[in-house]
């Protein structure tokens, strides 16, 4: 259907502003009161009431009321979705003979189609909702669910309820978002030594509205462990994922309630056209910055620019790699939509033709149909959009970087041009910053065991804060925890029983300084064997803790004797690596030089260590990189006793090169300045001795930081930087 410009732009002010306003009005009178009573509430009413019954310490009251608010704003939510879907079809009989009608009739077809949808709605979400539950919620609100503070309140309730499983899973739901919240960290880990709480606690209650990410990670994973065909698939449906996520936010801009015209500051003398337009612009406005919002991590401020053009990026190549070369091309034509003209893309898709061969069929491929509708709507809503800004004074921030210049009014293009060209300044200027080391360690201290020597600094490694040294251990004691390992230590030790966790070429197996003092206990290793592993992490914690002259204590986090063995005959042509590159305390994203300091990394590691037991083997080395993970800055070869300190943050991406031959062990080793993040097990084996060898358990009954107030909600703890790409590259415990 066709309709003339100057009726299509009254239709679509129509049809914003009387879906709005009727769903601003009550729900139609004469209800029983059983069925009100039935009907959702407002959360923010029991949210509040939640939390004055928090502060009044009733517990249970409290308990009740913050769970009835999230679960009342996930069912307000469903029922919008449900009544959008259920008045698709109403008033199509009148929106139908808009075509044929003449004169002056169109409008009031336009009308009569408004409102019996406008009805349709209002009937819908009042059979299910409270007329006060359908009003709009406060910004202070918003911003309250939005940082998933009710969690937080909750984590505290359910604590002095006695209910520590639902107390640890509402600390990490919190935690989940506000990675940057020390208090609550604290909090976790208490809940973590805490009887009768598991594992199945610490999980994300809010997932349910965050697949798409889950899925971005798993599909990235699967592109590090060269697993193309299962990356294809997790892309596909990252892809269909954050389709679905960004309807299900547009259709929240288009059936809650808008503000009114006058709310938004419109001029009171503005007739009937002006302030429709004015409210059509906003909801469109809403369902453009649903890009986003669906493109920002929970606990991010920025979100990841280009979200869904990156994941096509990679579910093309994934696609390819996995050699359905026809799904490639209909993938990379889908990319085209947004960037007609990129060279690489352009390069590639000449590459899949010629792979293709004389499949003319599968060349004459078209983009997915439902990229194509989402890249068709999307740019008509810009052009109403860009309309707004230059002939209504009506505010835009275009969320997509693909926008085409010709949408943009001419005069409007050249503020445009000075904002992409101060975005691109912005990338470089990213690109080129010098690299530097927050953690407070400074290299260059004195050294103070004898016959220890300094092999590599900061100049010979190119970076910051990183030393190799030599004549740590002797060759005999190098012997003496070689034979250790073969003893003693089990496959996947450290990765839940996962024998090869990094990739299918070698095997893991571990030991900690604890099982070995329990296992010299038993009499099934030499006792002087296990006081030497763990003698060797005092060592070289005293020497690190000189070189890098730590400003405070320095506390062993954690310590893990580590042996990887290359699987015979699986070796021939692999292009892997031993350990993808990764940063200890943080999550490298090497797109886009992004460092985040939150979990599953290990965000309170400061310093880290590996000391080499031998070198019989090929491959294995480890190495230094930038951001990118790509431009090595340093490589170190392993040997007896050679030490390798570095700070844990993101001035240090390392990694190890594919180990081919033998088998290659070391004793990692992670450093911490927070005294509650020292190795507990370590404390444990030093108790175990000093019993004369009987096992010590220590048993502490722990109140989480905070007592009856929840944890402080910070507004600015959130990581500040822009993310522009994909991938991040993690690891398990990250043994080196």
């Amino acid at each position: 259907m066709a309709l003339h410009s100057e009726r299509s732009s009254v239709y679509v002010a129509f049809h914003f502003v009387v879906i709005a306003l009727l769903n601003l009005t009550s729900v139609t009178p004469g209800r029983g009161s059983s069925h009100a009573l039935s009907l959702l509430q407002p959360y923010d009413f029991l949210y509040y009431s939640g939390v004055r019954s928090y502060f009044s310490e009733e517990w249970v009251k409290a308990a009740e009321l913050l769970e009835k608010a999230i679960i009342t704003k996930e069912s307000l939510f469903r029922v919008r979705r449900q009544c959008h879907d259920d008045c698709v079809a109403a008033g199509r009989d009148a929106f139908n003979r808009l075509d044929s009608e003449g004169g002056s009739l169109w409008d009031l077809w336009t009308l009569d189609w408004i409102q019996q949808k406008a009805e349709c709605l209002r009937f819908c979400v009042g059979g299910s909702v409270t007329p006060a539950g359908q009003l709009p919620v406060s910004t202070d609100i918003e911003y309250e669910f939005s940082t998933r503070n009710p969690y937080n309140y909750l984590q505290v309730t359910y604590y002095k309820l006695e209910k520590l499983q639902k107390a640890a899973s509402a600390a990490h739901t919190y935690f989940v978002a506000n990675p940057s919240h020390l208090e609550m960290r604290n909090n976790i880990e208490k809940y973590r030594r805490m009887e009768g709480v598991t594992e199945e606690a610490f999980q994300d209650s809010e997932l349910e509205n965050e697949k798409h990410w889950v899925l971005y990670d798993s599909a990235v994973q699967c592109e590090a462990s060269s697993d193309w065909v299962q990356a294809a698939e997790k892309w596909k449906a990252c892809v269909n994922n954050t389709l679905r996520q960004t309807d299900e936010c547009r259709v929240q801009c288009e059936v809650a309630p808008q503000r009114l015209p006058e709310d938004r500051g419109v001029n009171s003398n503005d007739g009937v056209f002006e302030k429709a337009a004015a409210l059509s612009l906003s909801v469109l406005s809403c369902q453009q910055s649903c890009v986003t919002q669906v493109a920002t991590r929970p606990g991010r401020i920025s979100s990841q620019e280009d979200f869904l053009p990156t994941q096509l990026e990679h579910l093309h190549i994934a696609q390819f790699k996995a050699g359905d070369i026809s799904g490639a091309v209909q993938t990379l034509r889908s990319l085209l939509l947004f960037y007609p003209s990129d060279k690489d893309s352009l390069d590639n898709l000449q590459l899949y033709y010629e792979t293709l061969g004389g499949d003319t069929e599968s060349q004459g491929t078209q983009p997915a149909q439902e990229i194509v509708r989402y890249f068709s709507r999307a740019l008509e809503e810009k052009r109403l959009l860009y309309f707004g800004m230059e002939n209504l004074d009506f505010s835009f921030t275009d969320p997509d970087l693909w926008t085409p210049e010709d949408v943009v009014p001419e005069s409007l293009r050249i503020n445009w041009r000075a904002e992409q060209e101060k975005i691109n300044d912005k990338i470089k200027e990213g690109e080129q910053k010098e690299e530097v080391d927050d953690s407070g360690f400074f290299s260059g201290g004195p050294v103070l065991q004898v016959g220890v020597t300094i092999t590599m600094d900061d100049q010979v490694m190119n970076g910051t804060n990183r030393v190799v040294l030599d004549g740590v251990m002797t060759e005999k004691e190098c012997d003496r925890i070689l034979q250790l390992a073969t003893a003693a230590a089990s496959a996947g030790d450290g990765y839940r029983g996962r024998r090869s966790p990094h990739t299918p070429h070698e095997t893991f197996e571990g030991l900690t300084v604890l099982r070995a003092a329990k296992l010299a206990h038993d009499g099934m290793v030499n006792q002087s064997d296990a006081r030497l592993l763990h003698e060797l992490g005092e060592r070289v914690r005293e020497l690190l803790h000189s070189y890098f002259r730590s400003p405070s204590g320095l506390f062993t986090s954690f310590t893990h004797l580590v042996c990887r063995s290359a699987v015979a005959g699986g070796q021939e042509g692999r292009l892997d690596l031993s350990h993808p590159v990764h940063v200890d305390n943080c999550l490298l994203e090497p797109e886009t030089n992004q460092c985040w300091r939150e979990p599953p990394a290990f965000t309170h590691r400061d310093l880290s260590a590996i000391l080499y037991l031998n070198d019989n083997f090929n491959g294995g080395d480890l190495f230094f990189t930038n951001r990118d993970a790509k431009t090595i800055t340093a490589r170190v070869k392993p040997s007896c006793g050679r030490l390798v300190g570095f700070s844990s943050g993101p001035v240090n991406p390392h990694g190890v090169t594919a180990l081919t031959r033998g088998r290659r062990c070391a004793l990692a080793l992670w450093f911490t300045k927070e005294k509650i993040y020292r190795d507990m097990e370590r404390e444990e084996a030093e108790a175990m001795w000093a019993a004369g060898g009987q096992n010590v358990v220590k048993k502490d009954k722990e109140e989480p930081d905070g007592g009856a107030t929840p944890a402080r909600n910070a507004r600015n703890q959130a990581p500040t930087e822009r993310s522009r790409g994909r991938g991040r590259v993690t690891g398990g415990k990250d043994e080196l």
